[in-house]
């Protein structure tokens, strides 16, 4: 069973965060109710989003409860160590997609009939990430070779068994281990043994800063994606969705991930280099475009 964190010594921290462009709150509700919720991700009371993690360098744990506040703006009520506070709001910004400035998406989703059907299904949602690049590691690591349903079912057995359950809500949100907490990992867990020890080379490195997600967002993409293909166990694929989906690159294409592309080529009756001209268009948000493209649902064959 995940531990139970006491909420000693906590602070709360409640703010109001533009999000510079159309957001609501309700369409992510909706949209995990459609979808596997992340560890330490869940729906709170209507419209609320309720998110449980470690805060990055001080890999101490806060939640946040999350809200519609206006048309473009989000209320962020945060719980975390007294000194974690600005921080994890940040990260809360992050996982949510809520520090990238959307104005310009609609003026690209017009353009492309594609995309503007999986739009259209929830126009307030922007993409959902991973809680941090540490955790997006992880569970590439774990679902090298799998389904994602088997690398999802052995990431949320390390969670239960390894991370903290957190009182946010009302509820008790199971999150992802901090790097700190992860330990090392027997066969119980139903990992490789290789697969166990790049997990534990990535904690490793994500103490040392390796994964730091301000750290990555501060590069281009690509030379993000250079960084990370360093470490034990990331590839091409891996190192995708560390940086697009871990960090939170907006603008980030996952041309490794052959499914998608599969998809936009039947889509769009095209073939790969018709899909990375239908791409292009999509900057600087390909990244985003990607996510609706996978995850959201359509009228399409």
């Amino acid at each position: 069973m995940a531990r139970t964190i006491e909420t000693t010594r906590r602070a709360a921290l409640g703010v109001t965060v533009p999000a510079r462009g159309e957001v609501d709150i309700a369409d992510y509700v909706a949209h995990l109710e459609r979808v596997p919720r992340p560890c330490g991700v869940s729906r709170g009371g209507p419209g609320t989003v309720l998110l449980a993690f470690a805060v990055e360098r001080t890999w101490r744990y806060a939640t946040a409860s999350v809200s519609r506040a206006g048309p473009e703006s989000v209320r962020v009520e945060v719980e975390s160590a007294p000194d974690d506070g600005p921080a994890a709001v940040a990260q809360v910004r992050r996982i949510l997609s809520l520090d990238v400035d959307a104005r310009g998406f609609p003026d690209v989703v017009s353009a492309d009939p594609v995309l503007a059907r999986r739009v259209r299904v929830a126009p307030g949602l922007r993409p959902i990430l991973f809680g941090s690049p540490w955790e997006a590691a992880c569970w590439a690591v774990v679902c090298h070779r799998l389904r994602v349903a088997q690398a999802d079912a052995l990431v949320r057995r390390i969670a239960e068994r390894r991370g903290p359950r957190l009182r946010c809500g009302g509820r008790e949100v199971v999150c992802f281990p901090s790097p700190r907490d992860l330990g090392r990992l027997d066969e119980s867990f139903g990992l490789s043994e290789i697969k166990r020890r790049r997990l534990t080379v990535l904690a490793d490195a994500a103490l040392a800063g390796e994964l730091d997600a301000d750290v990555l967002r501060a590069l281009s993409a690509t030379e993000a994606l250079e960084r990370v293909r360093t470490l034990s166990g990331i590839g091409p694929f891996s190192a995708e969705l560390v940086v697009g989906r871990g960090a939170g690159h907006p603008d980030l294409f996952p041309a490794a991930e052959a499914h998608l592309v599969s998809t936009l080529r039947r889509l769009h009756g095209t073939d790969e280099v018709g899909v990375a001209a239908v791409v292009d268009r999509w900057r600087p948000y390909r990244g985003w475009g990607a996510f609706f493209v996978r995850e959201m649902p359509s009228d399409e064959q």
